[in-house]
């Protein structure tokens, strides 16, 4: 099994050596490099120069890509390129990072040895997982995913061991016939939608924990689904009227599958699961036809899209994920960047979304939401470099995937989020859901949305304490982040490379930046040129060289729909704050474990505010105040009472 080498420490880049204490974004943007900085900064250049520090796995993928049948702007990182070493997406990092390790394999593997009549220990795991369940075995190819992500990432041995183990102890299950699926429930109701899984799992396994075993298990799963499976795609309409079988999500992975294998009738079979007809053309002819449809669905299905634009070369699936896009920002978003109340899109211009808030609490379909959004802005990303997309990508990401409430390790999972008054977080009524899966993948991805190359340098496109590694030309550059944003709006970038190096550093500029950015190279104010949303700075850049850029986090409103533009909700740069209710802390709350929080019937929103008078709360720099009123970002919010919406005095 391939175990990528250690992780290089902290101390082998400049300004994090071991016992230093990373500076503040004020303290980062304005003072000099010290002498401790500029001799950790020549140790690693040194280390760069000779190969030491930088992990193989971080320069050479497992599985290289075929090229794209069409120009890409941008391209995404490997996996092991990027690490993120401080900030609040780091730290739900390590939180899921230990949570899915800890799962037990007996469980998972149990309901796949049960209809393989092998012996079958551990625990059963319930809820929709379970051989009775909703979804028979459906995640178990999102955990392996997931953890294969994490794993090339960071690193950890005991990752690839567990992908090892899940993947061989899946095999085992398959038998002469190719047995894929855990129970009838799953091969009657929802071949396609476990056959996806099963192939991302088997993918990763592949290209990221370097089981070679996996490529020739992708011919097998697809075999053992092929009886159960229908020749052609179809729709899925609304939420709840069968056949709720999602063929057009499957697409992306099955490009993905014929390009590790070369299997054609997997090529063949992802084309006719393209569900061009009703749902891709017509967006890319500039329709809205996303009133009514399932809301995740058929956002995931977009990704669909972009891996058909890239294998196939047809340009118009561009079209298809623009408009799509344009569309849930204008007419399908709230402030958080989520959108389909009770999972459905609604219908624009006729206050729905207003409405939602008293109608339901289930406002968004956090951890599947935010993982399809992300990934269609990051193929909107690469495809275009248009930064417009990195906005709204730092939106769900900040507002959606790191507002989720954590797991329990029992399969207690968060699913909605709600945005009506006096909301709570908890978890869905039944154990393993579907957010069970996109959870882990969507959070193991966080490294993909931070950093893009382009034909002549880098782009960074979220703030957050991070490094990457690359190789430009034939110079190997690390470039370090280090950031309190966004709760401050400073960045400093740290550079080291061993020889002197050309290249363009494109910074994200959000759209809500109201003036000019102030960007220094060295102390030095700096000339960039913004274009598509990114501040442009090319030059030869040496080892020790330091980047920083400021600006400030703006207080505003975001109305929830057009037809009430006086309830809305508050910003702070990229984060949506909430008013947390008075003596609603973890220690006078109830048990969040199975809350009501599903139920009908809340209260739109709260009492009237005027945003102006918000001020920030001393010593306390992410809460804001008004008298007795406190507010804090919502992705802070765990167990407390709290409000959204406001009309505006």
């Amino acid at each position: 099994m391939h175990r990528p080498p250690t992780r290089p420490q902290p101390g082998d880049l400049p300004g994090n050596e071991p016992g230093d204490q990373p500076c503040g974004p004020a303290q980062c943007a304005r003072r000099r490099l010290t002498r401790r900085e500029f001799v950790s900064a020549v140790a690693a250049a040194a280390a760069l120069a000779s190969g030491a520090g930088v992990p193989l796995a971080v320069a050479t993928p497992l599985e290289h890509a075929p090229a794209p049948a069409v120009p890409q702007e941008l391209e995404e990182f490997d996996f092991g390129a990027v690490e993120l070493t401080g900030g609040p997406l780091k730290e739900q990092y390590d939180r899921i990072h230990a949570s899915y390790l800890a799962l037990e394999n007996d469980r998972l593997l149990r309901v796949y040895r049960q209809g393989a009549g092998l012996p079958d220990p551990g625990a059963p795991m319930g809820g929709w997982y379970g051989r009775n369940g909703f979804v028979p075995g459906h995640s178990l190819g999102q955990y392996i995913s997931g953890l294969a992500r994490i794993g090339r990432t960071t690193g950890d041995p005991a990752c690839h061991a567990k992908v090892q183990a899940l993947v061989e102890g899946f095999a085992l299950t398959l038998g002469a016939s190719n047995r894929v699926f855990a129970a009838p429930n799953a091969e009657k109701l929802w071949p396609c939608y476990i056959l996806d899984k099963h192939l991302i799992g088997l993918i990763d396994a592949l290209r990221l924990s370097g089981l070679e075993q996996a490529r020739a298990m992708i011919p097998r799963v697809y075999a053992g689904a092929l009886p159960y499976i229908p020749a052609r795609g179809r729709d899925r309409i609304g939420r709840k009227d069968p056949p709720y079988d999602e063929t057009f999500v499957l697409p992306e992975n099955l490009f993905t599958a014929y390009e590790l294998t070369g299997d054609q009738t997997l090529l063949e079979r992802a084309r006719a699961y393209l569900l061009d007809r009703e749902f891709f053309d017509p967006l890319a002819q500039g329709m809205d036809v996303l009133p009514g449809r399932h809301a995740y669905s058929h956002v995931i299905a977009l990704s669909s899209a972009g891996k058909a634009r890239l294998v196939l070369g047809e340009e118009r699936y561009l079209g298809t994920m623009r408009n799509a896009w344009d569309l849930l920002r204008s007419e399908q978003q709230y402030a958080t960047g989520g959108w389909g109340p009770d999972e459905l899109f609604i219908e624009p211009g006729k206050g729905q979304l207003y409405a939602s808030l008293s109608a339901t609490q289930n406002h968004f379909e956090t951890p599947c939401g935010s993982y399809a959004a992300i990934k269609l802005a990051r193929y909107l990303l690469c495809a275009t470099g248009d930064g417009r997309y990195g906005d709204g990508l730092e939106r769900v990401a900040y507002n959606g995937l790191l507002a989720a409430k954590d797991p329990d390790g029992q399969g207690d999972y968060f699913y909605y989020s709600s945005y009506n008054a006096q909301a709570r977080k908890g978890f869905y009524p039944k154990r393993w859901p579907c957010c069970s899966g996109t959870l882990v993948q969507g959070v193991a991805d966080y490294v993909k949305d931070v950093y893009f190359r382009s034909a002549g340098g880098v782009a960074v496109n979220l703030y957050t304490p991070s490094r990457v590694r690359w190789q430009q030309g034939e110079t190997a550059v690390v470039l370090e982040q280090q950031t309190l944003y966004p709760l401050q709006g400073a960045v400093r970038l740290m550079l080291a490379c061993a020889h002197p190096v050309a290249f363009t550093l494109q910074l994200r500029i959000p759209s809500w930046v109201q003036t000019s950015p102030q960007v220094r190279v060295n102390g030095k104010w700096a000339s960039s040129d913004v274009r598509r949303g990114f501040a442009t700075l090319t030059r030869t850049w040496k080892n020790g060289d330091r980047v920083e850029l400021e600006w400030p986090l703006p207080l505003r409103s975001e109305p929830i729909d057009a037809a009430h533009p006086h309830t809305a909700a508050v910003l702070r740069g990229p984060l949506v704050y909430v008013e947390r209710s008075v003596g609603s802390g973890l220690a006078s709350s109830p048990s969040p474990s199975h809350e009501s929080s599903y139920e009908p019937g809340p209260a739109a929103v709260s009492m009237p505010l005027d945003i102006g008078k918000l001020q920030p709360v001393a010593g306390s720099p992410a809460l804001l105040s008004l008298g007795s009123r406190s507010f804090a970002p919502f992705y802070q919010v765990r167990d407390e009472t709290y409000t959204m919406y406001f009309d505006q005095a």
